[in-house]
């Protein structure tokens, strides 16, 4: 069963069980911490898990943890079961570091990504990778992660152009609000669309393959 879940991205990016929050420590190396925590829905199968990015600021640099948990049942039987653990690194608008594995149903594959020079190379079970050094993983963490044409799928450390498209200010649901936000399609190997709050937050995402569309909705 083709999943495009493990490539995001998408990212990343979201708040405790139940909501979105900020946390700051103000002391003399003051860092901010939000936790954003996505429920996942397919169009086929339902809801398949929780998508969580805690992202945490400290002056120039931006580190992105990022925890996946899918399963994707029917009737009863498991047909799918994705689970990953990746940290993102940022300094200032550049990715420095990446570390993912992405374990599929038992199998795990393992990412690992570092700044040199003029480049990012990344280390790939398929090999090594020199990619641009303005790659951008697939995690949509914030509006900061959407102003890159070259993107890396987060589960294999394939490398890819993308176009990215601004598209109008509208409302999402959340919960029971309706939040405004600004719509963002990105044309690939596939297709996703993202919404960003006022907040620089992604509110919603979503991904769509022959498998279906995949939504990952910000819980409140």
């Amino acid at each position: 069963m083709k999943l495009w879940y493990a490539r995001l991205l998408a990212a990343a990016a979201l708040v405790g069980v139940v909501g979105a929050g900020v946390a700051v420590d103000k002391s003399a190396n003051a860092q901010a911490v939000e936790q954003l925590r996505y429920k996942v829905t397919h169009s086929i199968y339902g809801d398949i898990g929780t998508y969580t990015n805690t992202v945490q600021k400290s002056g120039n640099v931006t580190t992105i943890r990022t925890s996946v948990h899918f399963k994707v049942s029917m009737l009863g039987v498991v047909m799918h079961r994705e689970d990953a653990e990746r940290v993102e690194r940022w300094q200032g608008d550049r990715l420095v570091y990446f570390d993912g594995t992405t374990d599929k149903n038992g199998k795990a594959i393992e990412v690992k990504g570092e700044a040199k020079g003029n480049a990012f190379v990344i280390q790939t079970p398929s090999g090594i990778i020199s990619a641009p050094p303005t790659i951008h993983p697939a995690n949509p963490w914030s509006a900061a992660s959407l102003t890159s044409n070259t993107m890396m799928r987060v589960d294999s450390g394939k490398v890819e152009q993308v176009k990215i498209t601004p598209g109008p200010e509208t409302t999402v649901k959340v919960g029971s609000a309706m939040i405004p936000a600004r719509e963002y399609t990105i044309d690939g190997s596939t297709k996703y669309k993202v919404w960003i709050d006022s907040h620089d937050r992604p509110v919603k995402f979503t991904v769509a393959d022959n498998s279906g569309e995949v939504t990952f909705t910000l819980e409140r």
